[in-house]
């Protein structure tokens, strides 16, 4: 009898190159390991506002803006998120932050 067949013997052996020229497999680690930078202020609230246009408990949101529907939310007793209402006062002539992500969809 002879040794038991795996699978992988069907497969051709096949080497593989180190990495592209100049670089070792320890560089492109390390590089690899660099911290993220942390979000800017800006994109960690879009963040929170993006999630808040895809919480469903507060009403759709296509056809308003974001702080007509917190408001509508807060009238009929979903209480909302008060941040989201905060980031929308802080900036109230952007659109990137008034607009909900499908504003740019037809209805």
């Amino acid at each position: 009898m002879g040794r038991k067949r795996l699978i992988t013997d069907s497969y051709p052996v096949v080497k593989r190159r180190e990495g592209p020229a100049g670089h070792s497999k320890g560089e492109l680690a390390l590089k690899l390991e660099e911290e993220p930078q942390p979000p800017s202020v800006d994109e960690a609230e879009l963040e929170l506002l993006r999630q808040f246009d895809l919480a469903w408990q507060y009403g759709p949101c296509t056809g308003i803006t974001r702080l007509q529907r917190w408001h509508r939310a807060e009238q009929m007793g979903l209480a909302p998120p008060p941040e989201v209402r905060q980031v929308l006062q802080t900036h109230p002539g952007d659109p990137r932050f008034q607009c909900s992500l499908w504003h740019l969809y037809p209805l």
